[in-house]
Order: C-alpha cells, then sequence, then structure tokens
C-alpha cells in the first residue's frame, strides 16, 4: 500500500511536466501576447504607461518600424524591447519554460502581468469563493443523488421512478447558469420576490456581526449559487448510482442470498452497497475538481463572486500567463491528489481490491 502511495507520488512530476510543456506551447502559440496587448493599451494612452516602460513620452511614437508586433508599427523599437523585458519575452521560448519550472518547483508562480500582485497571493484571495461553492455544491450532490439513485434502482418501473426521472431530465436539460438566472429573476428582486442577495458571499457588514450572524449571512449569500450548481450536477449522478445498484441487483449472488432469506436491507446496503458504490467513488475527484474549477464559472459572473474560476477565464483573456500556468499548476495538481484519494478509497470500500499487485 506504502509502495503504491509512493510511486503514485512520484508519478505526479512527470505528469505535471507533460502537461505544462503541452499547454506551454499552445498558449505562446496562441495570437495576442500580453506584449501584443500593451502595446494596444499603448496607442492613444496617456504617457503613464511610458514612465512604467522606463520611456519618456516623446519616445513612444518615433515613426520608425518597430518590431515584429502587430500593431506596433510607429513606436519607438527601444520602448517595444523595455515591454519584452517586463514581460520576459526578451528570453527565448525554451529558456522562460525552464525558468518557469525551477521557480514552480518551489512553488513561486510570480506576478501577475495585469493585477501586480503575486499570482499565489491571488489564488489564496480567490480560493475561499470556489472552496465554500466547491464544497458545498459536491456534498449536496452526493447528499441527494446516491440515495435518490438507490431508491429509483430498488423502485425501478414504479410511479416515483418514472416521476423523478422527469424531474431529473428537466434538471439535467437545464443548463446551470439558466436555473440560476430564474432564481435571481423569481428570488433575489429580479421581478418576483426578494428574499437573497445578488453580490458577493458577505454582507458589506460581515466585520461587524456576532458569529452567528455571520453564518446565517454566509449561508443566505450561498444559497442560490450552490442551488445553480446542484441542478446541474446531481441528475448524471443520480443515473449513475441508480444504474450501478440495479446492475448489482440482478447478479447472480443477490439472488443466492435471497434464496436464503435474507433480509431486503441486508441485501442491499451489505453486499450490494459495496460493489455498486466503487463506481460511484471513481466519479469523487472528477466532480470535485468540475465543481471547483470549472461548473462554477458562470456562476460565479452571474452572482458577482470573484472565484478561481473567474480568475482563470479573465486570465486566459488578457493573456496573463503567470496566472494562467499558476492556476493550471495547482488545478493538476490537486487533481492528481484527488485522483490517488479516489483510488485509496477504493481499497476502504473493497479490501479486495489491490493496484500495487495489480500493477505488478
Amino acid at each position: 500500500m506504502f509502495d503504491y502511495i509512493l510511486r503514485r507520488l512520484l508519478l505526479i512530476i512527470p505528469t505535471l511536466l507533460g502537461i505544462m510543456v503541452i499547454n506551454f506551447i499552445i498558449i505562446q502559440a496562441a495570437p495576442g501576447g500580453p506584449v501584443e496587448q500593451m502595446i494596444a493599451r499603448l496607442q492613444g494612452l496617456d504617457t503613464g504607461i511610458g514612465g512604467r516602460l522606463g520611456t519618456g513620452s516623446d519616445s513612444i511614437a518615433s515613426g520608425q518600424p518597430a518590431s515584429e508586433y502587430r500593431g506596433a508599427q510607429g513606436l519607438n523599437p527601444e520602448l517595444i524591447e523595455n515591454i519584452k523585458k517586463l514581460y520576459g519575452f526578451d528570453k527565448p521560448a525554451h529558456e522562460r519554460f525552464f525558468i518557469m519550472l525551477k521557480n514552480y518547483a518551489q512553488f513561486d508562480f510570480g506576478e501577475s502581468f495585469f493585477h501586480d500582485k503575486k499570482v499565489i497571493d491571488l489564488i489564496i484571495d480567490k480560493l475561499p469563493v470556489s472552496i465554500s461553492l466547491g464544497l458545498w455544491s459536491t456534498l449536496l450532490v452526493y447528499l441527494i443523488s446516491i440515495p435518490l439513485g438507490i431508491k429509483k434502482a430498488v423502485k425501478d418501473g414504479s410511479h416515483f421512478d418514472i416521476w423523478t426521472s422527469t424531474v431529473i431530465i428537466v434538471g439535467y436539460a437545464i443548463p446551470s447558469f439558466l436555473f440560476a438566472i430564474l432564481l435571481i429573476v423569481f428570488l433575489a428582486g429580479g421581478t418576483y420576490l426578494d428574499w437573497f442577495p445578488l453580490r458577493g458571499l458577505t454582507s458589506d457588514n460581515f466585520d461587524e456581526m456576532s458569529a452567528q450572524q455571520q453564518i446565517v449571512d454566509y449561508l443566505w449569500h450561498i444559497t442560490l449559487p450552490v442551488i445553480s450548481i446542484v441542478i446541474g450536477s446531481f441528475a448524471t449522478l443520480t443515473m449513475l448510482t441508480k444504474n450501478s445498484f440495479l446492475d448489482e441487483i440482478h447478479k447472480q449472488y443477490v439472488i443466492t442470498a435471497r434464496a436464503k432469506g435474507l433480509a431486503e436491507n441486508k441485501i442491499l446496503y451489505g453486499h450490494v452497497f459495496r460493489n455498486a458504490m466503487l463506481i460511484i467513488i471513481a466519479q469523487i475527484p472528477a466532480a470535485l475538481v468540475g465543481i471547483f474549477f470549472t461548473s462554477s464559472l458562470l456562476i460565479e459572473v452571474i452572482f458577482s463572486l470573484d472565484g478561481l474560476g473567474l480568475l482563470g477565464f479573465e486570465a486566459a483573456i488578457q493573456r496573463d500567463y503567470p496566472v494562467v500556468f499558476g492556476t493550471l499548476f495547482i488545478f493538476t495538481l490537486i487533481g492528481l491528489i484527488l485522483k490517488l484519494i479516489g483510488d485509496i478509497s477504493y481499497m476502504l470500500v473493497d479490501p479486495r481490491i489491490d493496484f500495487e499487485s495489480r500493477e505488478g
């Protein structure tokens, strides 16, 4: 067990390296990098940026051909070189990559090009929002989907199974962001009721509240975003649970257990549950990563929640490479660790599973 975990931890290193190489090549090839974006800002703007770059206002436009960058015609070549140096583009791509790897080995992700702040500080600032959405959403999805899926499997073909399937289909068909808009219209002062706030995870006077008031205020703010994510996520897991249990219920060992006179609940939770839950456990790492870092993007935008999803999206649009690579590195690392935790959970649920002997 220990040897398997150690090998998996060591395997994280080449996996991270491969992902970073591929994404570095793709992002470097994409047009509209930070140098081009700064050049675009310089066109027609005041001379404050020129001061930041170490050039005077008289040297911004010189009428000389500036560089190979699109939109740089008419700008002083010295200014372009200062912009490239500012963003580290005065070095070849392979040299920038190895510098990045060296810094990442020390968990130094550099500074954002456009926020004037360290990437790690930006991530730490945004992390509580994404963790709040991810943990509550994942918890509710599993608390709803697993019992509902089991009951649908037990009552397969009944009226309960039919009408709950209708609800699931509707939930699956409506995107999370659209359901979020409906909740705002009906419950957040859009057209009808004004029961819930529309912005942020806390009120402006949060620090002045008592501990009990802070808990209530936090739950009040997070209710609609979490419901929006849950509605779009529980359908798949519910049907996966139902199908997994149905597959196990019709196996020979269940028929034999019933023939021996075992109680239905004992068969279901003593034998079927352990086998059927394996595929559910396998989905936990992907569900956590998906809800934490992707599913909540539009929800963060709609409810004005400043989390990691919004940060990564804005960084990609702005070509803020330190933020893009920093968040990618952390997301990938968390995903790989969660995958390892999922495998360990496999073995805890069913001791018959032995990944170490399978690898051998």
